[in-house]
């Protein structure tokens, strides 16, 4: 399987987040690609496509946004990384804005994903990452891999969140449907529910997204992911949601992906895009599933043997330590 990575994702390294009422170490460390580096053998460095396939996902003045807070932030005066503090919660309206503090509040979903010098271009590289494996998919290969640090699937349309700027998954599927693939599924099984990727896709008819992930009522995003919501207009029936209880194990897990796989599977799709969280782990240290590491190479050949053409972006995973051996597994089982 051909492994797409590019160094320029390390560039993003945030000192701390805003949790639970303090400021602790940031999670999203750049150590966790070179963990999954280290365990795979290393990866390919993507090409640049330039910022067309983004923008066929993303705001223009969100983009823009991402781009200029850095240097904004500066500019007020400042000191540490951009975090917002106030958010448009109701009767949300276009408005012309200019004081960074209300341009993080429009464009974030919450406090735990700083702004930093090195975003844009860790971002923009990680974009370009899963572009590089949608290509090679594309092109032929059975599959590939994106090795997406920062991951993507919190991010929207015009917002970033959960550690999450790009929205990769999203990025790769509508790359592939602006290829001339027609019906293209996405397969989340991440922890944390995708509430970006579903958002995008939400009144759409072209992409089905379908999420194995813990129950919001009691894990972040909280407001998404619920097993009622399956999409609007044109969409609606284009998303499945499997919301898990804290303490899942490999059988509950499974049954649920096989339930996902099976809707996919009626879907029919041309290509699939799976955004893999490693974050299901036993051992994770901000989540409350628990997978071992040989449960993701079954969890990975159930997958595999529907014979999809498919593009694996990576997404969460925080136990530093047993992250590459995680990663590595799956891949191997696929």
């Amino acid at each position: 399987m051909r492994r797409f990575f590019a160094p320029a994702q390390l560039t993003h390294a945030p000192a701390l987040e805003l949790h639970n009422g303090g400021f602790t170490p940031y999670a999203e460390v750049p150590a966790r690609a070179e963990a999954i580096l280290a365990a795979i053998g290393g990866a390919e460095a993507p090409g640049d496509e330039g910022d067309v396939p983004i923008r066929a996902v993303h705001d223009a003045a969100y983009l823009a946004f991402l781009r200029d807070a850095p240097a904004m932030w500066r500019v007020a005066g400042r000191p540490g990384e951009a975090i917002p503090y106030a958010f448009p919660i109701v009767r949300r309206r276009p408005l012309h804005l200019s004081r960074i503090d209300a341009l993080l509040g429009v464009h974030a979903m919450d406090a735990t994903t700083p702004i930093t010098p090195g975003t844009w271009t860790s971002a923009y590289a990680s974009a370009q990452t899963a572009l590089a494996a949608t290509r090679a998919v594309l092109a032929g290969e059975r599959a590939a891999f994106a090795l997406c640090r920062p991951p993507g699937h919190h991010a929207g349309a015009d917002y970033c969140g959960g550690y999450c700027h790009l929205n990769v998954a999203a990025i790769a599927a509508q790359a592939a449907r602006d290829a001339g693939r027609v019906r293209v599924a996405i397969l989340d099984i991440d922890y944390h529910h995708g509430n970006g990727t579903q958002d995008i896709f939400w009144t759409r008819d072209d992409v089905f997204y379908a999420s194995v992930h813990a129950d919001p009522a009691t894990d972040y995003p909280f407001f998404w992911g619920h097993a009622d919501e399956r999409g609007e207009d044109a969409g609606e029936g284009a998303t499945l949601n499997l919301p898990l209880p804290r303490g899942t194990r490999l059988d509950a897990f499974r049954r649920a992906q096989g339930q996902a796989l099976a809707a996919i599977g009626a879907w029919s799709p041309d290509l699939l895009v799976v955004s893999f969280g490693a974050d299901t782990w036993e051992g994770d240290p901000i989540s409350g599933f628990a997978l071992t590491t040989a449960d993701y190479a079954i969890l990975a050949r159930d997958i595999a043997v529907a014979g999809w053409p498919t593009v694996i972006v990576m997404e969460g995973g925080y136990a530093v330590d047993a992250l590459g051996a995680n990663v590595a597994t799956f891949l191997g089982g696929f």
